[in-house]
Formats: C-alpha cells, structure tokens, sequence
C-alpha cells in the first residue's frame, strides 16, 4: 500500500480514495451522535454503510461519550434507526469504561458517588461497583445532609438533575486524597436544534475542579483508555489498520491521535473543515493534533466505495 495515502492530511476524499482507505483498515471506530444520529434520526446512508462494513468482515465498534444510557439502550436504538448487525459488545461509551477502569484497572473498594444519569449508575452497577443511593430529604442542605461512608472515588458523568447539593456532597468526598476523582468525558457542550446547547460533562467537571482545587481523570475520549478498553477485548487490534471516524476535532480527532490511529472528520455534527484547517495552520504544534487526516461530508459518501468494490470483484 505504499504511496496509496498520499492524500491524507485534512484532504477531502472521495470514490477511488475511500475505496483504498476501506480496504486497507481492518478496524473502524465510529462516535455515535452527529456521526450516525441526529437525536433519534440515522444520518440518511449511515445504516447501509454499518452493516455493509460488518457483512464484509470489518471490525466495527462505536465509542460515545454519552453516559446518560447503558449499553443494552444502544442496541435498541440501533435496531430501532436500521443497523441491524450492531451487538452489545461493539458498543464503548463512557459510562461502561469507566465502570471497566474502577473495576478493572484501579479495582475500586469501596462505594461511588456518582454525578450522572441513571444510565451511568446502571453500568456501574452491572459491573458490580456500588453506588451511593441519594434519599435526602428535599429541604436538605450541606449543613445538615448525611455523608455517606466509605467513598473512595467521585466519577462525574451529564447529569440534567444536577443540584447544588450534589456539587457540595462532591466536594466534601473529595476532600479525602484517598478518594478518585473521575469524570466520564470532557466534552463541554452539545449541540441542540435551534442554536440551543446543552453544558456537557465537562462543565460540571470544571465546577468540581475548582471546589475541591483538584484535576480528574479523564475516562472518555480523547484519553487513550477507550482505546485499551477495545484492545482489551477484541484480539489483535493493530492502531495502523484502524480509522477513527468522528465530528468533533477537539474530541475524537485527538482520540484518534493519542491512540496512533488514522482520522476522519465527517461534516453532519459540530466541527467543521474551515476549523480544522486553522488548526492544521496553528503555529503551535499541539493544534496539529486536532487535525483529520481525510474529511467526508457524510460516512454516506462510502457508498459509491462500496459499489466500485463490488464491481471490481464482479470482474
């Protein structure tokens, strides 16, 4: 395959292009939202592209820094919008590797106190991590609230039921040095229908950074254990014959980037190609990260791919 990537860096890719990159990667690494969904809408081609890469052998797995479902909610929802080859075991969100990384890799004893959807509290759970059960009363205050005992890590994940309370009761656990301090992702906002936004896991981080004047572990992409979390169980995971496919630069372009893996920006969710290229012509090196190595439109543009493949095997 020598020469057949010349085009990469930034570059938008086409028929003949996309074809060589299909054939060339074993494994493809897919965000979820403004990749394959909108909401509850299928990027129109995204489904047929899915199935099309599985039913030929390829390795597919989809790493989301949603938190706020488990993984059994995934599958529905692919079953739901048409991919119909999608299994459980192919979808990496946050909320399960971090319930991975306390279970497996910092081998947690003891409870969790979670800020975050029930989704999230469902995979820890899963994995048989406990969590601290919230029953206070609603009049309660830091002044007089219970504690829980025996915490020994504070994982922050998207929590739309966030309250001041939940903020202090963080705050005090970590107070502790003994105790971690996770968050699930560092996204910092997510796109809503008519220009609205919704603060991400990253916002609630920052509060908690600065009360407790300590930094967390990052889980999510763009840290590399999502990465090892797949390595970890899918036999012989070679990052140069991987692509990682995404809509956010400064999220799964650096992912890819951190991990070794070749990247593509797809232009149906947040960043666009004119950022990529003012990162591309940063002075400052670190920005070269954010960079794509190809850019489609849409993972729909892999279609055509597909037929040119076919046809040459036809021949």
């Amino acid at each position: 395959m020598a020469g057949a990537f010349a085009f990469k860096g930034c570059q938008k890719i086409r028929g003949a292009q996309i074809r060589i990159l299909l054939e060339a990667k074993d494994f493809f690494l897919f965000d979820c939202d403004g990749v394959i969904w909108h909401g509850e809408n299928a990027i129109t081609g995204a489904a047929k592209v899915v199935n099309a890469l599985i039913r030929r052998g390829k390795n597919v797995v989809f790493v989301t820094n949603n938190s706020t479902r488990p993984r059994e909610n995934y599958v529905n929802k692919f079953t739901r919008l048409g991919f119909t080859d999608v299994m459980l075991d192919q979808i990496f969100s946050s909320s399960y590797c971090s319930a991975l990384y306390l279970r497996d890799v910092v081998k947690v004893r003891g409870q969790v106190f979670v800020i975050g959807c029930e989704g999230l509290r469902v995979e820890l759970l899963e994995a048989g991590i406990p969590c601290v059960e919230e029953a206070d009363d609603p009049d309660a205050t830091i002044y007089n609230c219970a504690l829980a005992p025996d915490v020994k890590a504070v994982l922050v994940g998207h929590d739309d039921k966030l309250t001041f309370l939940k903020l202090a009761k963080a705050s005090c656990y970590l107070r502790d040095p003994e105790c971690l301090f996770l968050a699930t992702d560092n996204d910092p906002w997510h796109p809503l229908s008519g220009g609205r936004i919704l603060p991400g896991s990253g916002s609630l981080t920052a509060a908690l950074e600065v009360a407790s004047g300590r930094k967390a572990t990052v889980i999510g992409k763009p840290s590399r254990f999502m990465f090892e979390c797949i390595s970890s169980q899918f036999s012989g995971v070679d990052p140069a014959q991987c692509l990682m496919v995404g809509d956010r630069l400064e999220t799964d372009m650096l992912f890819g980037s951190n991990c070794g893996l070749d990247t593509m920006l797809t232009l149906t969710g947040v960043s666009q190609i004119e950022e990529a290229q003012e990162y591309r012509s940063s002075d400052l090196t670190t920005n070269h990260s954010y960079v794509p190595d190809y850019v489609v439109d849409t993972i729909a543009d892999f279609l055509p791919a597909f037929e040119e493949i076919e046809e040459q095997n036809d021949d």
